[in-house]
């Protein structure tokens, strides 16, 4: 009785009675290479360019079709296919080609599953075609286009797919031929955009604005400097600005004016005199009024001070020519020389020293002679 060989993975299966004495080879082949391939085989193969890379399943023999794990190499120009048996079994496949392009693995005569340039998926084959092992999308790598994506991992430009390659940056001949020409031509014209018919009426230095439900009208730049945009109650209109001369407000030192408390409010120009307002002016023919002033301090030269009614402690107002009317002086000091009133007289002193008094019916008492007649 002769072997046979499984469905799927094609291992040796001893017939009964066969291989006597040599059955441990053929058990330690399916074991140790077979199986293994099967279940942990890893295993690169060279995708050719121009042509379908096909795997075969040897029965009994080491196969790259019964490795778990494909990691796809090569540089490629274009898409390739990766032909498969139609044995059911699961699949790894690494696209690590060079060149950009998708791998697709099927079954002869199929569709397959798209892998794109540097993906790396888990598809199975069902024993008519291979298809995708998993609804699972990894969150890392390239999206392949038969998952959704776009297989590529950047991108500038308008994205153009033709249904199964990564998508590319998008020609112009490829827009028109995807949009159609009528739409791009309308697109820049904007011929058919109902809510500008008109736009194409205006000239230079004009604005447009709708006067109705798809009628426009158009405002040309007004002549005037100067000139603003309003509503003049049934249409947009220019208007012009209209101008005043602002009122003044005037200030003299003398004259008259406004009186005191006058609110200037901008609607008449005003003056204002210091004459009406009650201060008196500080030169000129109109020097006058009463001014309230506190002096302070020792008034040494107040030459022409005729009326220091106040004047308590003008202690060196040696120069006090003209005070003929210092009647409130208390105290009238020189170098030397103090005269103060004290006790109802007039007290005469030489330095701390008291030397002579005068008493209010005019007795005269000195410390001293007194001379008459001499020479003073």
């Amino acid at each position: 009785m002769s072997s046979t060989y499984s469905t799927n993975l094609a291992i040796e299966l001893i017939g009964t009675g066969d291989q006597s004495g040599a059955w441990g080879t053929t058990t330690n082949n399916n074991l140790g290479t077979l199986l293994e391939q099967a279940i942990s085989g890893y295993v690169t193969q060279a995708i050719t360019d121009g042509a379908d890379t096909v795997l075969t399943m040897t029965p009994g023999l080491s196969a790259t079709a019964r490795n778990i794990f494909i990691e796809c190499t090569g540089a490629l120009t274009a898409a390739r296919n990766l032909v498969v048996p139609a044995n059911k079994k699961l699949y790894f496949i690494y696209n690590n080609t060079s060149g950009g392009y998708a791998v697709t693995v099927k079954v002869s005569g199929q569709t397959g599953v798209s892998v794109a340039n540097g993906s790396k998926v888990i598809l199975v084959c069902n024993g008519t075609d291979v298809v995708n092992a998993t609804s699972y999308l990894a969150t890392s790598g390239i999206l392949p286009v038969s998952s959704g994506g776009t297989g590529v991992a950047t991108l500038t430009g308008v994205a153009y797919g033709n249904g199964t390659s990564a998508f590319t940056a998008a020609t112009g001949a490829q827009i028109v031929s995807a949009i159609g020409a009528t739409a791009v031509t309308n697109a820049t014209n904007a011929t058919s955009a109902t809510t500008a018919t008109n736009i194409a009426g205006g000239t230079a230095n004009q604005i447009a604005y709708q006067t109705g439900v798809g009628a426009t009208g158009f405002l040309t730049a007004p002549s005037v400097v100067g000139s603003y945009l309003g509503w003049n109650g049934s249409a947009l209109a220019w208007s012009t600005i209209t101008t005043t001369t602002p009122y003044a407000v005037t200030f003299n030192n003398s004259g008259s004016g406004d009186v005191s408390g006058t609110t200037f409010n901008g609607a008449a120009a005003k003056t204002i005199s210091y004459n009406t307002i009650g201060a008196p002016s500080t030169t000129g023919t109109n020097a006058s009024g009463t001014w309230g002033i506190n002096i302070s301090g020792n008034a040494a030269t107040a030459t022409s001070a005729s009326t220091a009614t106040s004047a308590t402690n003008a202690t060196n107002a040696t120069n006090a020519t003209n005070a003929t009317n210092a009647t409130n002086a208390a105290n009238l000091a020189t170098t030397n020389f103090t005269i103060t009133e004290s006790g109802g007289k007039l007290v005469f002193k030489y330095g701390s020293t008291v030397i002579a008094s005068m008493d209010s019916s005019g007795n005269i008492t000195s410390a001293a002679d007194i001379t008459a007649y001499g020479t003073p």
